[in-house]
């Protein structure tokens, strides 16, 4: 078996990304499914760990394999969980050691102490790599038709878990939503359009984009596009999930849902901005209309399922075309440097 190449950067020096050709296997301790690393995912939390902006390296080591958006091949799983050649995706948080109450029951996204670690992001080694392990509570299978789109089970989860706790809200009184709307056409607000279709619900789509493949992918879904500033909108929407962390963008969503709205914030909006604002105003309009506003992360195993669950009920053509450009590991720079029309960029290891 050849040598584990692996993507790794240096935490928190800017632009030390680099290509390893010859990383030891990864050591059982990792977990006791081995994994041949398919493909994995490049979003917005890779460039800024690129960019030195965060990113912690494990225990004794100077360097951390990148990667948090897995799809995988089962090479070996002594365990039974699941069989060689299984599809399998990592889940990216575990939970911390103490535990917290959160974590202690399985709910790691929830944790209250910030002692959890991330897959490629907070001191577990990432899925860039030729081979991974995975403990079998942390490892999710998937339907064999999701080859080719699969990669997309983790930013998926983290749109079922907004949309499970957006319908828990919603049952404190009886609760009919109508309408939807979603700010921002990147793959998270794509995906959580995506699930909102899936409940039956009128779906309407915001991004700044008029061209390019965001308008069509929106009305393949049988949804709206729109490009007008949120308070230009014809309607209030019943609920509102936030993908763009825009200040102003977050604000306006929160007055103009309609009255007993939910507005689920999803976006990571980037601090040292102010903006000028009637706080007050806000205020009496949340009390008085039973208005929730409440912010969403991660993902815990069960919102996993949900989402492959999800992707396995949707259009195949349609996930496909979310995955923008699909490059080689040997050309693993190209990956990491986004595109202007790119959705989803992929890097490959194995076909």
């Amino acid at each position: 078996m050849r040598g584990v190449r692996a993507v790794t950067v240096n935490p928190r020096v800017a632009n030390s990304l680099s290509l390893i050709e010859d990383q030891p296997e990864p050591a059982p301790e990792e977990g006791a499914i081995l994994v041949e690393a398919l493909a994995v995912g490049i979003c917005g939390t890779d460039h800024e760990i690129i960019a030195g902006e965060y990113g912690e390296a494990p225990p004794g080591a100077d360097r951390l394999v990148i990667g948090h958006e897995s799809l995988g091949r089962v090479l070996e799983d002594p365990s039974g969980t699941l069989q060689p050649g299984d599809l399998v995706a990592g889940i990216v948080r575990h939970p911390d050691p103490v535990p917290c109450p959160n974590c202690a029951v399985g709910e790691w996204d929830m944790c209250r102490n910030g002692q959890y670690t991330e897959h490629g992001i907070k001191a577990l080694p990432g899925f860039a790599r030729d081979r991974w392990r995975i403990e079998p509570q942390f490892a999710v299978g998937l339907d064999p038709a999701l080859a080719r789109v699969g990669v997309l089970l983790e930013p998926t989860s983290v749109v079922a878990k907004a949309w499970d706790h957006i319908e828990r809200i919603g049952h404190r009184a009886e609760w009919e939503p109508q309408t939807v709307l979603v700010t921002g056409a990147g793959p998270i607000g794509l995906l959580a359009a995506l699930l909102a279709t899936q409940r039956g619900l009128a779906v309407h789509v915001l991004d700044r984009a008029t061209s390019g493949p965001k308008p069509e992918l929106v009305a393949a879904l049988g949804a709206t596009y729109h490009t007008v500033a949120v308070n230009d909108l014809p309607f209030e929407p019943d609920v509102v999930v936030e993908c763009t962390g825009a200040p102003t963008v977050v604000i306006d969503v929160m007055c103009k849902a309609a009255p007993t709205g939910i507005v689920c914030l999803a976006g990571v909006s980037s601090g040292g901005r102010s903006i000028d604002f009637d706080a007050g105003a806000l205020n009496r309009a949340l009390v008085l209309e039973n208005n929730v506003v409440f912010g969403s992360v991660n993902a815990n195993r069960r919102h996993w399922t949900m989402a492959e669950q999800a992707l396995a009920r949707a259009d195949q053509s349609w996930l496909e075309s979310l995955l923008t450009r699909r490059v080689p590991v040997e050309r693993y720079d190209e990956a990491y440097t986004a595109g202007p029309g790119d959705i989803k960029v992929v890097l490959e290891f194995a076909s």
